[in-house]
């Protein structure tokens, strides 16, 4: 390692460790920990032709701007010579002014890759390959981890890629696999199995393997910083994702939130919604572990992405705030400098072409200042759970890929992506009454405790659930939980088989089987008690066995409620989530889900009525509430909340709307695209 340029005697030592101890109080380092401050920061993008005075110069703005943490792709083809030797001169620049600047990195393993390749390779290629990375983890392992800056490493950029790579290691590594999974040939009956998930299920643990085989070849020569990994595309590729296994190599969990590259099934205006529902499957995810959102978009893209977008200084403050309110300890930007060339060259930055800050890094700061002078308030805020939760199976998103084409005429339900957007249906109706919600793997929910009562699980349109979950829904329902069911939930097992054709798994449970489902139209009515909800596609009529009957079409029950156990389970199997979507109005949707939701009444803070367009997240930190409020409406709304344990008294901590109200009451009034965080004592 050469001399670090900024050597300085003892005495300027302590001074400016003093510095940093004022800049980040209880934070000096950057940390991703259960009970740190959250903690904003961006990528610093190295490439050659970069000189030293450039990169130390954006590692002053970091320091400048309250950003104590950065990420920094360390890639082998700018290190790694043809002769074989290695020159890390050009990062040693950047750890050198990481140091300086007392700015923690996370190093992120980019081992060579083509020229092109702006996202980095998911798996090796053969034996040989995984021996070229072996050698890249030792090489930039040994070297960096002497620097005083080195915080972590991010093992793979964006893992995930949708299919299983068709190569020599891939084939190799499945045939291991194989051996304890082979496929069934028939099911118990006798039926054959003529589709089945093998390929999946081999994706999701193949990803798991290399990820674990990363992390153990880093800790071959580094037994002490944090692992870390961010996913991507998550409403696309969450059923590759084995998080619980992730859990036991991992130091914790991030992703990546592009809404250019990753929220093509949202609109402009939902993007905030988007990122919420986001951080809410990484935060189950995470389990024990902190999360951080390890990338979101800083700025314009022009060539690169789906979407061309720049990001408003309003979205960029909407979405930190809204991880944070899922417990997220923090957020990085990509990126705080703009790459000089490939397809992303001058896009995603924080910073314009001359190194000046733009509104949306102004915002940043401003959020980073925030949390800066209420560390102690945010360090130890946790997301209050409302006891309701989506739950999904990753069968039902490989089964929707096995299965799923756009139809002529089209309709959604028979689309890709309709299982995500069905539950992004619900996700969306509670938070426009500003209610948490949490989004699971059956994996994830713990189906072991010995009273449920006040939950409430929701099967959206799950089209593929395991046999084996069976009993964990009838305890779950039989200890005082409630189900709601909709749409095609359990219409396949694991293995493609259609359940309703033989003796239903689920009778017991539902109370009654599937007659038939048939095609409506684009949109119909299910008519409930003076509601008429919304849906799409498919009607299915139940033949009752113990439940009764809601709703009928004709004299034909379509929804029923069955007792089971001290619980119940709603079973509407036509798409109303879908509905709900398609007709962009949640109103009696909500209205529904509302009068279905006994535990509302236990929530401590929500909207006194739905809102559409309105989100709200609440947390608690020892004995205050914090709301976060964001206007997405397109119009000034006057709100009010319902606080079910009492007054409480406001203090206004965040507003980014210059002519906001001074909170006096529990009736607000917050402005389009404005951001409220608001401490209730």
């Amino acid at each position: 390692m050469r001399l670090r340029k900024w050597f300085i005697p003892i005495v300027g030592s302590i001074s400016v460790l003093v510095m940093l101890l004022i800049c980040f109080p209880e934070n000096v380092a950057g940390q991703i920990a259960r009970d740190a401050v959250p903690v904003i920061g961006a990528q610093v993008f190295i490439e050659p032709g970069q000189t030293s005075e450039e990169i130390d110069n954006w590692f002053r703005i970091l320091k400048e701007n309250n950003m104590p943490l950065c990420r920094i792709r360390m890639f082998e083809s700018y290190m790694r010579k043809e002769d074989g030797n290695w020159d890390f001169s050009l990062f040693d620049d950047a750890f050198e002014a990481a140091d300086k600047y007392g700015i923690k990195v996370l190093a992120t393993l980019f081992p060579y890759t083509e020229k092109t390749d702006i996202g980095g390779f998911k798996f090796p290629r053969d034996e040989a390959h995984l021996s070229e990375i072996e050698n890249y983890i030792q090489q930039l392992v040994t070297h960096f981890k002497q620097y005083e800056s080195l915080y972590g490493w991010v093992l793979i950029n964006e893992p995930g890629s949708g299919a299983v790579p068709n190569d020599q290691l891939a084939q190799r590594e499945y045939e291991k696999w194989l051996k304890g999974n082979f496929p069934k040939e028939e099911t118990e009956q006798g039926y054959p199995i003529l589709l089945d998930l093998t390929a999946q299920r081999f994706l999701k643990d193949y990803n798991t393997w290399y990820l674990e085989w990363i992390a153990n070849e880093i800790r071959k020569y580094d037994s002490q910083n944090h692992l870390h990994v961010n996913n991507h595309a998550i409403f696309d590729l969450l059923a590759e994702y084995d998080f619980p296994a992730w859990q036991k190599f991992l130091s914790s969990l991030g992703g990546s939130a592009h809404p250019s590259w990753h929220f093509g099934l949202f609109g402009r205006d939902e993007y905030t919604l988007a990122m919420s529902a986001n951080s809410e499957i990484i935060r189950s995810g995470s389990g024990s572990l902190p999360w951080i959102m390890t990338e979101i978009q800083g700025g314009n893209n022009t060539y690169s992405g789906m979407a061309p977008f720049c990001p408003t200084a309003e979205e960029i403050t909407q979405w930190l705030w809204i991880t944070i309110a899922a417990e997220s300890k923090g957020g990085i930007f990509w990126s705080l400098n703009p790459r000089a060339s490939g397809i992303e060259a001058g896009e995603w930055a924080l910073l314009n072409f001359q190194n000046q800050p733009s509104d949306r890094l102004m915002a940043a700061k401003q959020v980073a200042a925030v949390l800066s002078k209420n560390a102690k308030l945010f360090a130890k805020a946790k997301e209050i759970d409302s006891g309701i939760n989506l739950l999904y199976s990753r069968e039902s998103f490989w089964a929707e890929k096995a299965m799923a084409n756009p139809s002529t005429p089209f309709y959604e339900g028979r689309a890709p992506g309709a299982i995500m957007k069905s539950m992004l249906a619900y996700f969306e109706a509670y938070s426009e009454m500003g209610v948490n919600i949490g989004i699971k793997e059956f994996s994830e929910f713990d189906f072991a405790a010995e009273n449920y009562s006040g939950q409430l699980l929701i099967l959206s349109n799950q089209i593929a659930i395991p046999s084996a979950r069976v009993s964990d829904l009838e305890n779950f329902v039989a200890k005082g939980g409630k189900l709601i069911v909709d749409g095609l939930s359990a219409f396949f097992d694991e293995n493609l088989h259609n359940t309703m054709k033989t003796k239903f798994p689920f009778e017991n449970l539902f109370g009654g089987n599937i007659s038939e489902f048939k095609v409506v139209g684009n949109l119909f009515k299910i008519s409930m008690d003076k509601q008429e909800l919304p849906a799409h596609l498919w009607r299915g009529s139940i033949t009752l066995k113990t439940a009764e009957a809601l709703a009928f079409n004709d004299t034909i029950p379509v929804a029923s409620r069955n007792k089971f156990g001290a619980g119940e389970v709603v079973w509407i199997p036509s798409l109303v989530g879908n509905g709900a979507r398609i007709q962009d109005d949640h109103a009696e949707f909500g209205k529904w889900l509302k009068s279905e939701s006994f535990n509302l009444k236990d929530q401590p803070v929500c909207f006194g009525r739905p809102l559409k367009g309105m989100l709200m997240k609440t947390m608690k930190s020892g004995k205050s509430l914090l709301t976060v409020i964001i206007n997405k409406s397109g119009s000034i709304q006057h709100v009010s909340l319902d606080f079910n344990h009492g007054e409480m008294s406001p203090e206004l901590i965040f507003s980014d709307h210059a002519s906001s109200n001074s909170v006096l009451s529990p009736n607000l009034i917050i402005h389009p695209e404005e951001t409220l965080i608001i401490k209730w004592n």
